[in-house]
């Protein structure tokens, strides 16, 4: 053989372990996981820092892989022609296409792309210091590309810009490791909470006014005494004359330790033990709400509407709930929102979130957003009028039939199943 053609040869191979490691790292640098990089990293491997440096400009890097890539074939091609054309004649041209074309797309793609996918994160550590040569030597290439994608983007004015994740495609990673067995259902549903967590309003959590327990600014210490005994609550807002009117908050501990101090009864006002309340609007973020609450050491927020009047209350453990789910301590009494009755029967509390009861009876579709976020409110919006006992609508394939009601709302409701369901 001659010398030449043994150059050509050792040529072709070296290009198609180029063509390898390009398609191979191509694949890589698309498919790691960050986070595992830099984890690795942070063990102290070098290469893993290196590879973590070059993803973070990750258009400069795929730019290189892509140029490289394409010379190598193309140089691959030129010169597999010529050796065949030298042996085979005319003919050679069409053999060295077809020869190329299976080596290319068996060996130098599909092969390392497959092996790169069963572990991105090694083999970016791996070729690191190799890739870095080739990123300094096609530096003027990228920068090129880059100018000219600049370039594109004025012509069609488009943006180019890489695209944030969004919120839905987090919720779909957190479903896929559910799905996977990386996570279990309660790791699941608290990620799906904080992920969802600013997305809600305090008026979509608030205690609402008729149900909020008040003491007014003149009650005397038997009538506090009693009402925190009988409710069992922490903290009770203050009113002077009317509910809208909240003028302070009173904590438990403060009213009974000045009540048993050495003065007893004598001096005691509100005015003195009390603290400023927390006003909000009703279409406050709840994220937004808990940073306030703590800058301003309070436990309990005023929601007020939009004539000054008390919408409702929120407190940080009504906050908190939207995190980590029903929080009961000794004084509550545990309510189940949803009972089941029989196969297909069910009361379900008015108070219930819409989110529970779609959950609960998986209604197909995504909640529709009503002014309400509760199942009362939800029955008002389809009933079009004050719920009344005995009033009964179907939708999707429940039969829903109002049962209690008080104060022109309901209480709870009989809902029943048009085709069973398991279990929650």
């Amino acid at each position: 053989m001659e010398p030449e053609s043994i150059i050509a040869i050792l040529s072709l191979v070296t290009l198609l372990a180029l063509s390898i490691f390009f398609s191979a790292n191509e694949t890589a640098y698309s498919a790691l996981n960050r986070i595992r990089l830099k984890h690795m990293a942070q063990g102290g491997s070098k290469k893993a820092a290196l590879a973590l440096a070059l993803h973070k400009d990750f258009n400069k890097l795929l730019s290189t892989l892509l140029i490289g890539n394409n010379v190598v074939n193309l140089s691959m091609a030129s010169l597999c022609a010529v050796l065949f054309v030298r042996r085979f004649g005319d003919i050679g041209a069409t053999l060295s296409t077809v020869v190329l074309t299976v080596i290319v797309v068996v060996f130098a793609d599909i092969t390392p792309k497959v092996l790169a996918k069963q572990s991105p994160e090694r083999l970016a550590e791996m070729c690191a210091p190799f890739l870095r040569v080739f990123v300094v030597l096609l530096t003027p290439f990228s920068a090129f590309f880059e100018l000219w994608k600049k370039l594109l983007k004025l012509v069609f004015k488009t943006s180019f810009e890489e695209r944030s994740m969004t919120e839905e495609e987090l919720i779909s990673i957190v479903e896929e490791a559910e799905h996977d067995g990386v996570l279990d259902r309660d790791d699941s549903k608290l990620l799906h909470n904080a992920i969802e967590f600013y997305d809600q309003q305090a008026r979509d959590i608030l205690t609402p006014r008729i149900d909020v327990v008040a003491i007014a600014r003149t009650a005397t210490t038997a009538e506090i005494s009693a009402k925190f005994l009988e409710k069992g609550l922490s903290r009770l807002p203050v009113y002077d004359e009317s509910i809208d009117n909240i003028v302070g908050v009173l904590h438990m501990r403060d009213f009974f330790a000045h009540l048993t101090s050495p003065n007893g009864d004598k001096g005691l006002t509100l005015d003195f033990l009390m603290t400023p309340p927390v006003f909000v609007s009703a279409f406050t973020n709840i994220g937004d709400l808990f940073k306030r609450l703590q800058k301003e050491k309070s436990h309990i927020a005023v929601v007020s509407d939009e004539y000054g009047g008390t919408e409702g209350i929120v407190t940080m453990e009504d906050i908190l709930e939207e995190l980590v789910g029903e929080i009961w301590d000794e004084a509550d009494e545990v309510v189940e929102k949803i009972t089941r009755l029989s196969q297909d029967k069910f009361r379900v509390l008015c108070t219930t979130s819409m989110d529970d009861f779609y959950e609960y009876f998986d209604l197909p579709g995504k909640k529709p957003d009503f002014e309400s976020p509760t199942v009362g409110g939800w029955i008002v919006d389809v009933l079009g009028k004050i719920p009344e006992k005995g009033d009964t609508f179907t939708t999707d394939h429940l039969t829903v039939i109002v049962g209690k009601t008080q104060h022109r709302r309901a209480i709870d409701c009989i809902v029943k199943v048009n085709e069973p369901v398991a279990a929650q």
